[in-house]
């Protein structure tokens, strides 16, 4: 977790990230109307925005650490607001049966896209989240259906039985107030159904665990790993991982194609803004990679094998 005199010099350093115009943004990130009519047979995803995706496999649909809302802050008065907008409100989105928690900061567990989904979904909605959420998954009003993880700890949802959610680790921290620090779990979550495999990486930075995950779990077919905010290096990399760590973890989880997510949609950090997509195509011809291994898709795509 950053120190006091860190963000101090974080905001005193060169933010590169340029964000421009949206006319600007409509050609260099455009924004698509989802598609969610999505084949039975195969796994696709869906990119919304940041690190939220619509996942479909196996006869389930399952939500990744979702936010609609215009800032990822305590308030909408104030806090880091989306360049992008989402692709879908949470009332376009199709029925979801499953919504994974990586951990509770405001970009990935948002408090009012939260209760609008309870709010649509109610009963018919299960929440994974890592030990220690259940008690604010409470608070905000959802009473029902909240399942808490350790690491390595599994889990199914009552009607989709051959589905396992298995929270694996991942390297970052949680805080959501001045006094909560680390007091509830992150991770990763590993999903394995009877004919494919997903990995949501959550927020990280690179640590040896993506290897065991890959011997345990892998080869997934389908991932979607973190590339963006993690400029500077000095601040970032113990919780952000770079493209090229990126593809690292593509790499050991053994991942036969991974979407990059977290970047496009905040500018939490100061890389260039299309630095993202840029870097991981370089680190994958460095790697001695094929670029259709790991590929970034437009906010709002579907990506189906």
């Amino acid at each position: 977790m950053p120190s006091m005199w860190k963000a101090v010099k974080f905001l005193m350093e060169t933010n590169h990230s340029d964000i421009p115009k949206e006319e600007v943004l409509n050609q260099t990130l455009p924004i698509l109307k989802p598609n969610f009519n999505y084949d039975v047979n195969r796994i696709s995803m869906t990119w919304i925005g940041h690190s939220t995706s619509v996942i479909n496999m196996d006869g389930v649909t399952i939500l990744t650490d979702p936010i609609f809302s215009t800032r990822a802050s305590m308030s909408q008065f104030v806090g880091p607001a989306r360049y992008r907008k989402a692709a879908a409100t949470v009332d376009e989105l199709p029925q979801i049966d499953a919504v994974v928690i990586s951990h509770n900061h405001y970009d990935h567990l948002d408090l009012g896209s939260v209760e609008a989904l309870n709010a649509r979904f109610g009963s018919d909605l299960y929440w994974l989240v890592p030990s220690g959420l259940k008690e604010w998954m409470k608070e905000v009003g959802v009473t029902q259906n909240v399942i808490e993880l350790e690491w390595w700890q599994s889990t199914c949802i009552p009607n989709h039985p051959d589905i396992q959610f298995t929270l694996t680790p991942a390297q970052h921290w949680t805080r959501r107030g001045l006094t909560d620090e680390r007091k509830v779990l992150w991770g990763s979550w590993t999903v394995i159904g009877p004919k494919h495999r997903f990995f949501f990486a959550g927020d990280t930075g690179y640590c040896p665990v993506f290897k065991q995950i890959g011997q345990m779990y892998g080869p997934f077919d389908l991932s979607a790993i973190p590339i963006g905010a993690y400029e500077p290096r000095w601040l970032m990399e113990p919780q952000h991982v770079d493209p090229e760590q990126a593809v690292q973890i593509h790499e050991d989880i053994r991942s036969k194609l991974s979407v990059g997510v977290h970047w496009g949609t905040f500018a939490l950090a100061h890389e260039y803004y299309l630095e993202p997509p840029m870097k991981l195509k370089t680190s994958l011809n460095e790697h001695n990679l094929n670029e259709t291994e790991f590929i970034t898709i437009s906010i709002g795509e579907t990506k189906t094998i």
